[in-house]
């Protein structure tokens, strides 16, 4: 049976819950009353924001979101309509279109925040008072907290209206130039999500030559890839500097409204731990491998004793849905509504958005969820990390479409929460020893992937960062350091060959959101030490934890863990995370 056979139908979303068509009349009449709008608001508010009492600042602020959001809509089925196929001229010119026309847009309202965060604390505070505009505090707060870092409003017009031909042009060439590269394996030609699949073959040469092919074909292409990421480098710290940043990190910690040294803590205990867990852990799979040293293309490679059967798609669906129903049955009825609603784009194709994305869109619609299943267990924990972000964000849409979002360090909670879910449950029902190996094994390289990798690239965007602010860094230095974090995080059970130096090219992270990587780290860490207040104390604990999602982005870190016992700026709070990863580490190796 071919792949496809055994994986079942895999669904596509149906993206007309936002527009019937790229060429539908309400898309096109939203995009025109958007700029009509903006034009009577801007008309009756510009310069006039501060003179306004609480009730008509109120008043002003829901209509600025009601705007906003319908520019959420058109931003987000132009990004989706694209993600599905980043290959097609047609389909980008649109998506470039209406990212265009939207930035013209949000140009004409970008007066209104400005001028927010120009009101003083005092004024503001007094006129917080009325309750119509006290609903809007979270959101003022975490706005107001760019004020020091604001600069004239024809400087920041000038910079939102650049952002079209300039940051996001660059992000599109980087995103089409990896989209249409081809891996040559075996007499065909692989995107980049099949030759990356085969990373994890259980065939050792076929690791091997995917890797090595992968590699090189980077390697050909590098000049362009070290092109975008210098420039985007260089356009960051020219903002920073204009705005008075310290650290080319800092106004990515701002934006997840973390302290620097809560970022900082977590950066250096998961540096610190490197020897106890990822160094650790290679050496256990090389020995269990029968080798000294593994081999790069080893790193993921599933366990000898694994299953490698393939997951059909209608199994991972009830397996991801029964482990949510068992913890609540309301997140699992949440989650069906993905499948049963088309919210979901599954297969893998020549031209897709490669990985994986829960998209928010906008409160009055709903999330939609990307992946490239292909059957393997990971794949299947990769649908509960998404699923995870899903139902975050159809709980916290009651806040409106100012308030749904959370930072990033929180964002990524409910998604790794998912996955702990899924995969306890799974192990729960593993009898089978060699199995349970496997099972473990697997977990443990996703936790390392997401928190130790994670940090690892982390400190290559530092070092990037801080050798650019220098001058241009050619794609060799950038390849040295890629290498030194690499055997710096994965520790000298890895052995890597020169085609490697070249894979920093393909992480989208750090051309799309530079510094989002520890977000991932932070989360992680943050679930192993929620997952454990769970099974300390499991009784309204599942309450409590809804009420954290539902509460969007309304409420910083401190306020949300402070119910679960937890403080993330206590220093021994990143400690009890990694020390989930490392009993995991000690269970195997017991095993073995």
């Amino acid at each position: 049976m071919t792949d496809r056979a055994i994986l079942g139908e895999l669904p596509a979303w149906n993206l007309t819950d936002l527009y019937p068509a790229t060429d539908s009349p309400e898309l096109a009449s939203d995009l025109d009353a958007a700029s009509a709008d903006a034009d009577a608001f801007a008309a009756a508010h510009e310069g006039k924001v501060g003179d306004l009492d609480g009730a008509a600042l109120g008043a002003a602020i829901a209509e600025f979101e009601r705007q906003e959001e319908r520019l959420g809509r058109l931003s987000s089925y132009a990004q989706l309509v694209h993600a599905g196929d980043l290959s097609d001229p047609e389909i980008a010119r649109f998506s470039q279109n209406v990212r265009e026309r939207v930035t013209a847009v949000s140009t004409k309202l970008l007066f209104f925040e400005l001028e927010l965060r120009r009101i003083e604390d005092d004024d503001l505070e007094a006129k917080l008072e009325d309750p119509d505009l006290a609903r809007y505090r979270p959101w003022l707060r975490d706005m107001r907290a760019f004020r020091p870092y604001q600069l004239l409003d024809e400087v920041e017009k000038l910079l939102h209206e650049k952002t079209v031909a300039g940051r996001s042009a660059w992000m599109r060439l980087f995103d089409e130039t990896l989209a249409d590269l081809r891996f040559p394996f075996r007499g065909r030609e692989l995107t980049e999500t099949e030759i990356l699949h085969l990373l994890s073959d259980k065939d050792d040469a076929k690791r091997k030559e995917a890797a090595q092919s992968f590699g090189r074909v980077l390697g050909d292409n590098i000049r362009p890839f070290a092109l975008v990421t210098n420039t985007l480098a260089k356009d960051k710290e020219i903002e920073d500097r204009w705005r008075g940043f310290k650290a080319p990190i800092s106004s990515r910690n701002l934006a997840n409204l973390v302290e620097d040294e809560v970022v900082e803590a977590l950066v250096e205990a998961v540096r610190g731990a490197y020897p106890r867990l990822s160094h650790r852990y290679y050496a256990i799979k090389a020995r269990w491998f029968g080798r000294d040293r593994l081999d790069y293309w080893d790193r993921n490679a599933p366990p000898p004793d694994e299953d490698d059967r393939l997951v059909p798609w209608a199994e991972a669906r009830d397996t991801v849905l029964t482990a949510y129903g068992a913890f609540m049955p309301e997140m699992a009825a949440l989650g069906r509504r993905f499948f049963d609603e088309s919210w979901i784009d599954a297969p893998p194709r020549p031209g897709k958005a490669s990985g994986a994305f829960s998209h928010p869109t906008v409160p009055s619609a709903h999330p939609y969820i990307l992946l490239n299943y292909q059957g393997r267990t990971r794949d299947v924990m990769t649908l509960a990390h998404e699923l995870g972000h899903g139902v975050h964000q159809v709980l916290s849409a009651g806040q409106g479409h100012l308030m749904a979002d959370t930072p990033l360090t929180l964002a990524e909670t409910a998604s790794v929460f998912g996955e702990m879910l899924t995969f306890k449950a799974m192990l729960r029902r593993t009898d089978d020893p060699m199995a349970r190996r496997a099972m473990l094994a697997g977990k443990i390289e996703d936790m390392l992937n997401t928190v130790v990798r994670q940090v690892a690239f982390c400190t290559f965007e530092r070092r990037l960062h801080d050798a650019r602010r220098e001058g241009e860094v050619t794609a060799d230095e950038i390849g040295a350091i890629w290498l030194d974090v690499q055997e710096e995080s994965l520790g000298p059970a890895l052995r890597f060959e020169d085609e490697y130096k070249f894979y920093w090219a393909y992480i989208p992270h750090f051309i799309h959101s530079p510094f989002y990587v520890y977000a991932y780290a932070f989360g992680d860490c943050l679930v192993n030490s929620l997952y454990a207040v769970y099974e300390e104390a499991a009784d309204g604990f599942a309450g409590k934890y809804l009420e954290m999602l539902r509460a969007g982005g309304t409420l910083r870190h401190q306020e949300l863990l402070a119910p679960f016992g937890l403080d993330a700026s206590d220093p021994g709070f990143w400690d009890r995370g990694l020390g989930v990863v490392e009993g995991l580490i000690d269970e195997l190796d017991a095993a073995l």
